[in-house]
């Protein structure tokens, strides 16, 4: 096993530690929620250590700076707990009723807040793409098939061409593999990142098309196949999954590529109302 892919634990177990260090690592694998978000100031703090201590840690552990042990932590609870795990991370002890009801909201508004130091370039780079395409397909599964088809759905309302697949259902990969040639697909990914859509990522590589994919985490095993990317991060752990500041990501494209589209937007409508019309068909 390359000694980058080793997990987390696998790091740990195989390093020889001081008494400090292996009180950092009991801190580290029982509080993951908290240690993610720690500076190494607060880290030392827990254990009554210097932050020489835990940058040492850091590396006899396999991670050139702190920055990627934090990398590696957030990844360790993206992919590696369980259910039972997240749980114990995401506040569900006891029902506050109306405290929990504010404290979410402040919560999603400063999620929201984060997407501000979204990279702009990536970001219009992605609306193009999106816009000369000859065609669009949208994957999502598990908790993402609810933004994808959202997605998709909303960008039939502004072009052609777009197609919403389910990742866990393996039709999927015959229609990406008689695509048109000029392809855009999306992937959208929530921890903890389901094994056929890394499936469809690789294959969507080895396929030749442009790859663009929204996730909640720089963690997300798919960052290595996509061609660009989008990152809706949250700042606590969820214990299912967050789909705000996602599903505000998915909003803003679908208005921008209206808006880029021009007199070929309002055509593509044009010929939707008469469809609807005809119908009786509510759009």
């Amino acid at each position: 096993m390359n000694k980058s892919t080793k997990s987390l634990k696998h790091k740990i177990r195989e390093a020889i530690l001081t008494s400090k260090g292996k009180q950092l690592a009991k801190f580290i694998l029982a509080n993951p929620g908290d240690a993610v978000f720690m500076t190494t100031r607060k880290l030392a703090k827990q254990i009554n250590a210097s932050e020489a201590t835990v940058v040492r840690f850091v590396r006899k552990i396999g991670y050139k700076s702190y920055s990627q042990f934090l990398k590696g932590l957030r990844s360790h609870i993206d992919t590696e707990l369980t259910l039972t795990e997240r749980s114990k991370l995401s506040e569900l002890d006891e029902y506050k009723g109306p405290e929990d009801f504010k404290k979410s909201i402040m919560r999603e508004i400063s999620n929201l807040e984060s997407l501000c130091n979204i990279d702009m370039d990536e970001l219009d780079k992605i609306v193009s793409l999106l816009d000369s395409s000859g065609a669009v397909y949208i994957i999502g599964s598990r908790l993402s098939y609810a933004p994808a088809y959202y997605m998709g759905w909303a960008m039939t309302k502004i072009r052609n061409n777009i197609n919403i697949l389910k990742g866990s259902d393996r039709t999927s990969l015959d229609w990406l593999s008689i695509a048109h040639p000029e392809s855009v697909v999306v992937i959208i990914a929530t921890s903890r990142y389901p094994n056929e859509l890394i499936k469809t990522g690789k294959i969507v590589r080895r396929l030749g098309y442009k790859l663009i994919l929204l996730t909640d985490s720089g963690s997300c095993p798919l960052m290595q196949f996509c061609s660009h990317s989008l990152i809706a991060s949250t700042s606590q752990i969820p214990f299912l999954g967050d789909l705000t500041s996602l599903t505000f990501l998915i909003n803003y494209l679908v208005h921008a590529l209206a808006k880029k589209r021009g007199n070929k937007l309002k055509k593509h409508q044009e010929k939707l109302e008469q469809l609807y019309l005809e119908n009786q068909i509510q759009p």
